[in-house]
């Protein structure tokens, strides 16, 4: 069962990025960064991922050289970066605001980093010639940030961070200016070029369905702690402990106590007199207080459930049409937000608020994870 807290990819390749111990604090008192050791390769596409103040823009900011770290050390190649000021890092840069600057044009903004580093003319407008194909702006070269769309600004600022070739591209929540239409567009966007190009990416956000969208690797932050680092499906399907399970995609939380264990499987007492099989969780053992996980869209409902070995009684509470299922809401076990997603042809129309129905799961769609 993949649920490794520090999964890696299975390259054999020496990391392109690597933080060692690295402790960050503002006040010296409190860590906002504890203890992070992480490893990017070549190519990847890695997402540092968490609610706010938990640590992911810090360390971006620290890999920037823009915060120095309080403790350990960050590495680029073989290259210790601690003491390197930022303009000598030779890293791209996209930020939410874009950065772009007003008083020039697409071009020029575009051809900047190639003037700072003194790339010839011809070379610099064979660059930008290619990179203006690339993201489709061609006609808009001559024109100013203030005249383009909130996309076509962002894709400028993307273009500037590619143009001069960087070992790295570090973004920080770049599409979160956008709205949700253009926001998904971008995503896809980003994720071709990264392909095409080869990048290796540094992407925050706190948006879970647009890091597991786009990224090779997602590394899940809570309180300056790394808490799973590993693919986006590993990651919702074999959280690492309760707080991943619940900020990675909508989850159902029953509190309970393990009352057996047989190799990878478990019984788990919940609620008054109800108990589920489970897939166990790491460090847990017979009398453990757990919290159980329980995707909405593995929930079967009513005849649906009939065969399943995990099969109780609930409470609907609200059921909301969303197109393709049904979200009903229901009480179970002193739960009365507990979401079952039913494909729309499942649902029986005749249903209403406060009706009793029969939900059932199977052991292997319920992990019992640490508690909190």
């Amino acid at each position: 069962m993949p649920n490794n807290k520090t999964s890696e990819p299975s390259d054999s390749a020496p990391p392109l990025v690597r933080f060692d111990a690295v402790q960050k604090t503002f006040d010296g008192e409190n860590l906002v960064v504890k203890d992070l050791n992480l490893t990017i390769h070549q190519g990847e596409f890695v997402t540092l991922l968490g609610p706010s103040g938990s640590g992911k823009t810090t360390c971006l900011m620290m890999l920037a050289g823009f915060e120095v770290p309080t403790n350990g050390d960050i590495y680029l190649g073989t290259q210790r970066l601690n003491s390197v000021p930022p303009h000598k890092r030779n890293f791209g840069m996209v930020f939410q605001n874009y950065a772009l600057f007003p008083h020039m044009t697409v071009e020029e903004n575009i051809r900047y980093p190639l003037k700072t580093r003194k790339v010839p003319a011809a070379e610099a407008d064979r660059k930008v010639a290619e990179i203006l194909d690339m993201i489709k702006l061609g006609e808009f070269a001559r024109r100013r940030p203030t005249q383009l769309s909130g996309g076509q600004q962002q894709r400028v600022a993307l273009a500037r961070a590619l143009v001069f070739e960087p070992q790295l591209i570090l973004m920080d929540e770049p599409l979160g200016a956008l709205d949700k239409q253009l926001r998904e567009h971008m995503q896809l966007e980003i994720k071709q070029l990264h392909e095409q190009l080869g990048l290796t990416v540094v992407f925050v956000t706190h948006d879970q369905s647009e890091a597991l969208t786009m990224s090779d690797r997602v590394a899940v932050f809570d309180d300056g702690i790394i808490q799973q680092i590993d693919t986006p499906s590993n990651l919702y399907e074999y959280p690492a402990n309760a707080f991943v399970a619940q900020f990675i995609g909508e989850n159902n939380t029953l509190p309970g106590r393990i009352e057996s264990v047989e190799g990878r499987q478990c019984r788990v007492s919940f609620g008054d007199g109800l108990n589920t099989g489970a897939l166990i969780g790491p460090s847990l053992g017979v009398g453990d207080t757990t919290r159980l996980s329980i995707r909405p869209e593995r929930i079967k409902l009513n005849g649906a459930s009939r065969e399943l070995p995990n099969r109780m009684q609930a409470r609907v509470r609200e059921f909301i049409y969303l197109g393709d299922h049904m979200r009903v809401r229901c009480e179970l076990a002193g739960n009365d937000d507990f979401v079952a997603r039913v494909p729309v042809d499942e649902f029986t129309s005749s249903m209403r608020s406060g009706d009793v129905v029969e939900l059932g799961w199977r052991d292997e769609d319920v992990r019992a994870l640490d508690a909190p």
